[in-house]
């Protein structure tokens, strides 16, 4: 059986059976002990584990697809003008997809559907228990939990005091909040508000790569290779317990919070959904249409191929094959123009999946009640764009980064997991947006250069 379908089983099973238990328990005090222990001795241990895993991976998994994907597109000067006009499209793309996800999750705001009731019950099911594992009594976890709250960041003068002597002193912050001093404490520290100043270093280390002598740096560049390519086997290792992990977070969710957890997440899918149809079918049909000069639904139509390949594999770097062939066959794109954009672009531009962070993001906080002031968002923006860089090419690569961030923002680690079961059909979804976007680009940069392309009439009209 596919993967994803066991997810699916696992989705399902742990909603009905929670939405059972959760009605069973309202009515049954005995019951409601019963359940309170197996979520806290079974379920949150299964989860949580499976979040663990995924969280380990995640200083790897950046350094190296940042690294990698940074130093490619920093050697735009080596491959001239089509360097160039590859990295201002993939901006451009990027950048328009997490404004777009910016305007519809605070228009439409899916966090918020749930009542403050049960947003309460959520909490208390996440956060609560969760400080009072690290350490912090009852009385003090609830401190730190309504100082989060009233805190324009998110942050918690007690938890920051209690967590300073893991993750540093006060005497080495990052300056301006963003350039570490020493990256290796930040990356001990990544899961906890290091993570911006460890992606601006591997961003540094990427440019200082793509401007060293390749000889030299060659077997520091197979290091790099290596390490993405085994961080993304890890990926795909720990997905393979994906039924498992969301059967129990899925089923400790909705026996605490019943159905209405379903009406929120239906939002929070919906939400991205749109998000994506608006950016392929009219952002890239304005951009087909007024920069690389095509029609945009033929264009659809040609490369339908490789849509078809992005969503059933999910993944990026498994569709590169198909999207080289079709680029030359199907578009008529130069070789050297389609090999460079659709290479590079398999790593870096990962705009759909920008779009899809930012919304679970900011998701997540509103889930949670965590004020997210403009500049804050805009920090967000930035990193979605960023992390799109650093997102592994392979299904569910994208959840260590958004892990990483959210619990940073002050959302408890183990809440991702509730949109894990949905996220299937978002990450088919979202590749092939990725892999659309590539085309784009390389449209574009085609007709910028000024290329020749050896495709009927139609195409260009």
């Amino acid at each position: 059986m596919a993967l994803h379908n066991k997810i699916l089983i696992g989705l399902g099973l742990g909603a009905v059976l929670g939405v059972i238990a959760n009605i069973v328990a309202e009515g049954n005090p005995a019951f409601k002990t019963f359940l309170g222990t197996l979520n806290d001795k079974v379920m949150t241990i299964a989860g949580d584990s499976f979040l663990a895993m995924i969280f380990m991976i995640v200083v790897p998994l950046l350094l190296s697809a940042l690294v990698l994907g940074i130093s490619d597109i920093g050697d735009v000067a080596k491959v001239g003008r089509i360097g160039i006009r590859s990295l201002v499209m993939t901006v451009l793309f990027s950048g328009i997809a997490v404004v777009i996800a910016m305007v519809l999750v605070n228009v439409v705001k899916p966090g918020n559907v749930i009542t403050e009731e049960k947003r309460e019950a959520l909490y208390s099911e996440y956060a609560l228990k969760g400080l009072q594992k690290e350490g912090f009594s009852e009385d003090e976890a609830k401190q730190v939990i309504a100082e989060r709250a009233a805190s324009p960041d998110g942050k918690s003068a007690l938890e920051e005091k209690n967590v300073a002597p893991k993750g540093g002193t006060e005497a080495d912050p990052p300056v301006a909040g963003i350039v570490p001093k020493n990256p290796l404490l930040e990356a001990t520290r990544a899961l906890s508000g290091g993570i911006l100043p460890f992606m601006f270093f591997a961003l540094v280390f990427g440019l200082a790569m793509a401007k060293s002598d390749p000889e030299k740096i060659a077997s520091i560049k197979q290091f790099f290779e290596g390490l993405f390519e085994i961080s993304q086997k890890v990926i795909e290792m720990v997905m393979t317990l994906a039924p498992y992990g969301v059967f129990a977070l899925i089923f400790k969710t909705a026996s605490a919070l019943g159905f209405s957890i379903f009406v929120t997440l239906g939002a929070y899918a919906l939400t991205v959904l749109v998000g994506l149809a608006i950016h392929m079918f009219v952002v890239y049909s304005i951009l087909i249409r007024v920069i690389a000069k095509r029609n945009p639904w033929d264009f659809f139509r040609r490369i339908k191929n490789v849509m078809m390949t992005a969503f059933a594999t999910s993944s990026s770097n498994a569709t590169l094959a198909v999207a080289l062939k079709s680029a030359e066959d199907d578009l008529g794109l130069p070789k050297n123009i389609s090999s460079f954009v659709l290479t590079v672009g398999a790593t870096a531009n990962q705009n759909g999946t920008a779009l899809f962070e930012g919304i679970t993001i900011i998701f997540f906080c509103q889930l949670f009640g965590i004020p997210l002031d403009f500049s804050k968002q805009l920090m967000i923006m930035g990193l979605s764009i960023v992390a799109g860089i650093g997102t592994a090419g392979v299904p569910g690569g994208a959840w260590p980064v958004i892990g990483t961030i959210v619990k940073g923002l002050g959302v408890p680690a183990g809440a991702i997991g509730m949109a894990l079961g949905v996220d299937r059909i978002l990450d088919m979804s979202r590749t092939v947006l990725n892999v659309t976007g590539d085309m784009a680009i390389a449209c574009c940069v085609a007709e910028w250069e000024g290329q020749p392309v050896e495709v009927p009439e139609e195409v260009l009209g």
